[in-house]
């Protein structure tokens, strides 16, 4: 396929990903959002009981997935969640809400990868005398520069960072097997004990969904996709699948061997679970393997927020200068340091715990959206049909269980990560009255 755009006015971008590169994209994203970085957490609010939370977040997660196979299987192309969200309900706004809301979501992620990485990055070198912040902004300075070379460069990053936080977890496993059965699986926090098992459960889950994201990446980056219509769903189930074999398993073994309140206070989880369980092995091992973990999900965080503006563009729901694809690298380069001027405030917002919460509630949010737009297509007449399908209940579904935990979260936790979420939506309806108030009038 030819890398130039059909009107021959700029570069389009480059067919360079196939089916093993796009599952390890998807796969990279998620083990590094939060198996490596929120786990303690998650044990401090479920206990022994955390993997329980996993399998709920899985089920708002796997359905989901299964619609964006669907959709990606139909509709290929950059920003196509804006995309469907448009052709199924006619209205812009919603295209534009739902798009933007994926693009926060991404720099939320990206601004607590950050901040987790540069934590870690001290910790590893003993560097506790410098600012977190400044580590984390260089940080961000080194993901924009490899988002901007290129896709070929940015999977090859992706590939390699995928096999080392495997690696890592794999790791966890093998030497935490002989704990395996010392304690309680069921077990909850017994100071939480009138919350109840199911809600508290729940409340788990919130966080865990946080360690799905990155399904959806595999959908927004389908115009850099060889073959997309196959690639993608073979992909993204793939890569679901492989991540919820490794949560599970991780999930057990961690609690098995450290205590969970021990957990929730560790800056490094599992490099405290390495800690007890192989003492021979360098403590420094698995922080480093925490950071080429963060690093992988930052960047592929950037890299799909970038095409979710360039296809926004590309669609007329942003200005055209955003989807400008640079002649050289082939990569959408406006759109990319639009991203790190945002990010660099983001980064200083709030808690990692917030901004994490705050990106599965945009996540949620988004994902319900998208779910109803493929009942609502599903039903329509004269829409094509994918090479991937699945029946009306599983999007039905999908979009049940995302506004349940949007719901329980709001309903159960703290104010902060939900003001965050909803400032950023309302800043995305102003934004898209302010360009739609922008543009020329229709001629009469």
């Amino acid at each position: 396929m030819s890398n130039t755009a059909t009107d021959g006015s700029q570069p389009a971008l480059k067919r360079a990903i196939g089916p093993i590169e796009l599952t390890l994209y998807g796969l990279g994203s998620m083990l590094g959002s939060g198996i490596y970085a929120l786990i303690g957490q998650a044990a401090g609010i479920v206990g022994n009981a955390v993997w329980l939370s996993f399998l709920a977040a899985l089920c708002a997660a796997l359905l989901t997935a299964m619609s964006y196979a669907s959709l990606g299987s139909r509709y290929p192309r950059a920003g196509g969640a804006a995309y469907v969200t448009g052709r199924a309900f006619g209205r812009p706004v919603f295209s534009f809400l739902v798009g933007l809301a994926l693009v926060c979501s991404g720099l939320t992620s990206v601004a607590t990868q950050s901040r987790v990485f540069s934590v870690n990055l001290a910790q590893l070198f003993g560097w506790e005398t410098i600012p977190v912040e400044a580590l984390a902004f260089g940080f961000l300075m080194f993901m924009a520069g490899v988002v901007f070379r290129g896709i070929r460069e940015s999977m090859w990053f992706n590939v390699i960072c995928t096999v080392v936080e495997a690696t890592g977890l794999l790791i966890v496993i093998a030497v935490s097997l002989s704990y395996w059965g010392s304690v309680d699986y069921f077990q909850t926090p017994p100071e939480k004990a009138d919350v109840g098992t199911a809600l508290l459960i729940l409340q788990g889950s919130i966080l865990t969904f946080f360690a799905f994201i990155g399904f959806e990446d595999t959908y927004n980056v389908a115009e850099e996709v060889k073959n997309p219509e196959r690639t993608i769903p073979i992909a993204l189930v793939s890569a679901m699948l492989l991540a919820t074999g490794l949560y599970i398993a991780v999930a057990i073994s961690v609690v098995s061997v450290v205590p969970y309140h021990e957990l929730a206070l560790a800056p490094a989880p599992l490099a405290a679970v390495m800690e007890k369980a192989a003492p021979a092995l360098p403590a420094f091992a698995l922080v480093a393997i925490t950071m080429f973990a963060v690093a992988n999900t930052a960047l592929v965080n950037y890299v799909t927020a970038s095409r979710m503006l360039y296809g926004m563009s590309n669609q007329g729901l942003l200005p055209a200068i955003v989807g400008r694809v640079h002649p050289d690298r082939q990569t959408p380069h406006i759109a990319i340091l639009i991203l790190f001027a945002i990010l660099a405030p983001l980064m200083f917002s709030a808690t990692i715990k917030d901004l994490a919460s705050a990106t599965v509630l945009l996540l949620l949010f988004s994902f319900a959206i998208v779910n109803a737009s493929l009942i609502v297509l599903k039903r329509r007449a004269g829409e094509p049909v994918g090479q991937f399908e699945v029946p009306l209940f599983v999007p039905a579904l999908g979009c049940v269980f995302c506004v349940v935990l949007i719901i329980v979260r709001i309903a159960t936790g703290d104010v902060k990560a939900p003001l965050i979420a909803g400032v950023l939506i309302a800043g995305i309806l102003g934004l898209y009255w302010f360009l739609s108030s922008k543009k020329p009038a229709p001629q009469s």
